[in-house]
This record gives structure tokens, sequence and C-alpha cells, in this order.
């Protein structure tokens, strides 16, 4: 059943020129960004050798890449994510949902991996980009990874957010606003914690670890910290299960 429901959740995204439209500017704007830190790189070329300990392609072109894309990501994801409870509240289809015989938990988990599998092409349409970079040069392979996996981490957080919020609105619109709210407030914990005078060092240490900016930070740069996964699975173990226990109080009202 979870499966079913994934994949109704992802022909009807496919079948809205909404997605359509998301995967064609992403790739644009991130194409512009890969391009211009290529050309970077080749003015930078000729200097390298003579750096100690320089840098390779992978840290000057494909780290700033997926840091862009994060960014990028955190504008579209609410757009993705907005309809995927809303939209069933709004066109009165939730009490279908809430008489079938199935689990909130098997409805809140499917419309999750729905998403998260348009989310996953995606990604994997913006990776073709630095993988095309091995027709001329080599890749950090282990950075490559890292940074990879928390991408695909911090989408997830992204889509767990964005379905808690489209559970307590019938406004896919209202929705789209208060996940982008949610999620560029997690973004900033980081800058909170840093900043000296805004908190104690230990309340400061707290924002900074609450924030998803820096554990993705920490990846991007080929860390594997196994703290930093058991913070992403958490987080999105939490808005997922916050989703379930909202949606199970509105079938017991009814």
């Amino acid at each position: 059943m979870i499966f079913a429901i994934a994949g109704r959740e992802l022909r009807s995204l496919f079948l809205s020129p909404l997605a359509w439209s998301v995967l064609a500017v992403v790739q644009l704007i991130l194409a512009y960004m890969f391009l211009a830190q290529v050309d970077f790189f080749v003015q930078l070329q000729p200097r390298l050798p003579m750096l100690p300990g320089a840098p390779g392609i992978t840290e000057i072109v494909v780290v700033p890449l997926l840091g862009n894309a994060a960014m990028v990501l955190l504008l579209v994801v609410p757009l993705i994510t907005m309809r995927l409870i809303s939209d069933e509240r709004r066109n009165q289809t939730l009490s279908l949902l809430f008489a079938a015989p199935v689990s909130m938990t098997a409805i809140v988990i499917g419309k999750f991996f729905g998403v998260m599998t348009f989310l996953l092409i995606m990604l994997l349409m913006i990776l073709l980009m630095p993988l095309s970079l091995l027709l001329g040069s080599s890749l950090d392979f282990g950075v490559l990874a890292a940074a990879t996996l928390g991408l695909f981490l911090l989408l997830a957080s992204f889509a767990a957010v964005g379905l808690f919020i489209s559970s307590l609105t019938a406004q896919p619109t209202v929705a789209a606003v208060g996940t982008f709210g949610v999620l560029l407030l997690l973004w900033i914990l980081d800058w909170a914690g840093g900043s000296s005078g805004a908190a104690t060092a230990q309340g400061g240490d707290v924002l900074g670890y609450l924030s998803i900016l820096r554990h993705y930070e920490a990846l991007l740069k080929g860390v594997f910290n196994s703290a930093d996964i058991i913070y992403y699975v958490l987080f999105i173990t939490l808005f997922l299960v916050l989703s379930i226990r909202r949606l199970d109080a509105e079938r017991t009202q009814h």
C-alpha cells in the first residue's frame, strides 16, 4: 500500500506542469553555476601547481555546485511538497483516505517516498554535471560521495518538513510559504549560534547543532561523521511522526 501511494503521488507530480518547470529551472540555474565554476577553475589552473596543498577540481567546482544546489532547492522543495496533503484537504478527498483500510503511517510514508523519488531524480540529474568532468579529469570520489549523501539527507529533511506543514492547512500556497519559513529559520540558526552576544556559548552550540546547514557543510567538505547522519535521521523521523500524529488526530474527529 505504501508503494501504491508513492506511485500515485509520483504520477501526479509528473502530470503537473509545475514539476517539469521545476526540473527545467533548477537544471538551467545550476548548469550556469557549474559552467561558471569550471571557467574559474580553468583560469586558476596554471597557478595551482605553485600552491602547497592546492585544491583539486572537486573542491573548486563540485563542492560549490552542490552547496549552491542546496540553496536553490531550499526555494524549490516547498513548491513540490505544498500539495501533498493540503490538496487532499482542499479537494475534500482526505476523508476518502481516512475511510480507506490503510493506516496514517502508510499514507504519510507513501507520500514521503513519492516526493523523495522525484527529488532523487532531480539529484541524479544534478550529479550528471560533476560526473561529466570525468571526461577530462579525475574526481575525489570520497568527497563527492559524502557531499551527495549530505544533499540527499538535506532534501529528505526539506521534504519531511514540507509534508508536515502541508498537513496543517488546506491552502497549498500557505503550506509553501510556511515550509520555506521553517526551513529558512533552521538554515540560519547556525548564524545565530555563531554570532557573539546573541547567546551564551552553550546556547550558541545548541542553536548551531540544530541548524541543518552546519551538518550539511561538514558532509560537503568530505567529513563523514555519524553524528551528522544521526541528526538528519532523527530530524526526518520527527517530522514524519508529527505528520502521522496530525492526521491521526484529524481522523478521530471524523
